[in-house]
């Protein structure tokens, strides 16, 4: 199995109780008999086949999980409880050329399920606008006078695309004026609202077992029973039918940054939308890779880490429609001038980020020591934009649900994110339920909400008694370790091997190894700020030197082991990496710990 050692009985790897980032090395370990059948059945190398066990593939799901195809994946769109009427409506919309408005969400999904379904209805003959509300001035989510002002202009299909579920009383304003569809995946409270058709996997009423799915993917199965009826109508005798393979680099985009799980068929919407998107055939997207200077081909971490926060950062601190524009935009100029500007936004947002970040860190650090299960930070006048995203950092630095608000004139808009096992939307939409939110909703993993101030104590409160359980986490969650290297064996055979697994995300997270008494021979800081670590390191023996990286390292105990040279035990992905056609292997350092 190259240099990749099956770990051993004891479930801590090398031993590592606390590492330099003060977590826990433990082994994550699948049942070796079925990673062996695995392998024997494929013809596979025997690492591959143990990682494949350790994700909880048998032996039957195997290829397909290699190869995920649609063909092998996709299920029926009519499982979706309300697919039908919405495909009928939608073709009733398309025969009748009417005028239908795309309303969306300012975030990477709602863009692209935006961009998505504006493209779809064109293409089956309707005439489609879109509109995205402004973060600041209008929230989240459809609003009454926004729905009305659609209805003035003419609209008579409005269709919701990442939102609407949650928006009974402004759909309201359509009744009787426009049909409403809607397209959404966060979690329903109370009656789902009475429109033509609302079609949510995440409905307590939906059985089709799709609840892993983002707006887009709901989107994408909703073009897929549109073009099924339409062809069951004869539509297509004299217009060609639409591409809907071509749609997939949208899917994708948005999978992967909704955090959605990478297994079923999430995975097959992914691996084939990377596909589409290598094309580079939507110009939009291949702008944004040129700017984000992206010239291999996409995987899951250029959508998560280059394209995402790009198309993020104008609806959390500019136009909230930019990058849905971008996503529309078929010509390459026009395009680059967005992309460059979407550029310059994600800057700007990066700089404000960082303000917000330092100041929550501290508040969160107090809160922490306090024994909080939930961590609630509020911040007078802290841009609403940049909230989630700090929480998010707040949630992996203390492996707590972290919560983020900015205040203005007395109320205090925000945004959450989770831990696996904490169910934060559904908490944040039982705090609304009990009156203790203006507005409230989400889904396991991420949640957003607003309050007015002085409820800030009870709201913390009700949090930390609902989630109580979230106390018993450790301070930092444990390192799932599926392999031992030694610096000779990280090799571009092992890393191509560990390569099979992709796309990585969640649920499908990129294996961790590590490699044991590593010597770091030489180590410095590069980049414009130097929070990048580059390092080389040697076996203890001398012998081929491994080139490492460790990104997002500008202080902190990591920075220092790194830089303090000596042997260490080191934890993080190797990865096979292409420059000028040549291939090398380079290791991407997570953690390390003293070696000895």
């Amino acid at each position: 199995m190259n240099d990749a050692a099956t770990p051993p009985a004891d479930n801590l790897a090398l031993g590592v109780a606390r590492s330099a980032l003060g977590r826990r090395w433990t082994w994550r370990q699948g049942d070796a008999r079925i990673g062996l059948g695995i392998a024997q059945r494929l013809g596979l190398p025997e690492l591959v086949g143990r990682l494949l066990a350790a994700r909880g593939v048998g032996v039957e799901a195997a290829a397909d999980f290699l190869e995920p195809t649609l063909r092998a994946l996709l299920p029926d769109p009519s499982s979706l409880r309300d697919m039908d009427a919405a495909a009928a409506r939608l073709a009733d919309a398309a025969q009748a050329q009417e005028q239908v408005v795309v309303f969306g969400d300012y975030d990477v999904d709602g863009a692209c399920s935006g961009a998505l379904t504006v493209r779809f209805l064109r293409e089956i003959g309707c005439r489609v606008t879109h509109y995205v509300p402004d973060r600041i001035n209008e929230g989240y989510g459809p609003n009454t006078r926004a729905i009305a002002t659609i209805c003035d202009r003419g609209a008579t299909l409005i269709v919701t695309v990442d939102c609407g579920i949650a928006a009974a009383v402004a759909l309201e304003a359509a009744r009787g004026r426009a049909d409403i569809v809607i397209l959404d995946h966060h979690k329903a409270e109370g009656p789902v609202p009475m429109v033509r058709a609302a079609v949510n996997p995440n409905r307590l009423d939906c059985r089709s077992g799709l609840g892993h799915l983002c707006a887009a993917g709901v989107a994408f199965l909703a073009a897929v029973a549109t073009v099924r009826e339409m062809r069951r109508r004869g539509a297509f005798a004299s217009r060609p039918e639409p591409r809907l393979l071509d749609l997939l680099d949208l899917v994708a985009l948005a999978t992967v940054c909704d955090v959605m799980p990478l297994t079923g068929l999430n995975r097959a919407l992914v691996a084939q939308g990377l596909k589409v998107m290598a094309r580079r055939g939507r110009a939009g997207i291949a702008a944004l890779l040129d700017v984000a200077l992206a010239k291999d081909a996409p995987s899951a971490h250029t959508l998560g880490f280059l394209l995402g926060p790009r198309i993020n950062a104008s609806g959390r601190i500019d136009e909230s429609d930019l990058g849905l524009r971008l996503l529309l935009e078929d010509d390459a100029i026009e395009a680059r001038a967005m992309a460059e500007r979407l550029d310059l936004v994600n800057k700007r947002r990066q700089e404000v980020e960082a303000d917000v970040l330092a100041a929550a860190m501290a508040e969160a650090e107090r809160q922490a020591g306090h024994g909080h299960p939930v961590l609630l930070v509020v911040g007078q006048g802290w841009h609403p934009g940049v909230v989630g995203i700090v929480a998010g950092r707040m949630k992996e630095r203390f492996n707590r649900p972290a919560c983020v608000a900015g205040l203005n004139e007395g109320l205090a808009k925000g945004s959450g994110r989770s831990v696996a096992g904490v169910d934060l939307g559904a908490a944040i939409i039982a705090a609304r339920q009990a009156g203790l939110l203006e507005t409230g909703g989400g889904h396991a993993m991420a949640a957003g909400f607003s309050f007015q101030a002085a409820r800030e104590g009870e709201f913390h409160a009700f949090l930390d008694e609902r989630l109580s359980h979230a106390a018993e986490l450790p301070g930092a969650a444990d390192l799932w370790v599926e392999g031992a290297l030694t610096v000779p064996g990280a090799t571009v055979e092992v890393a191509s091997q560990i390569a099979r697994l992709a796309p990585f995300g969640a649920g499908n997270e990129e294996p961790v190894f590590v490699l044991s008494r590593a010597r770091v021979v030489r180590a410095d800081r590069v980049g414009k700020e130097g929070g990048t670590i580059r390092a080389f390191l040697e076996g203890e023996g001398g012998g081929p030197r491994l080139k490492a990286i460790c990104f997002r390292a500008k202080e902190g105990p990591l920075a220092a082991a790194l830089l303090g040279g000596g042997v260490l035990h080191l934890a993080g992905h190797l990865r096979a990496e292409s420059w000028n056609d040549t291939v090398s292997v380079g290791f991407h350092v997570v953690d390390a710990a003293p070696a000895g």
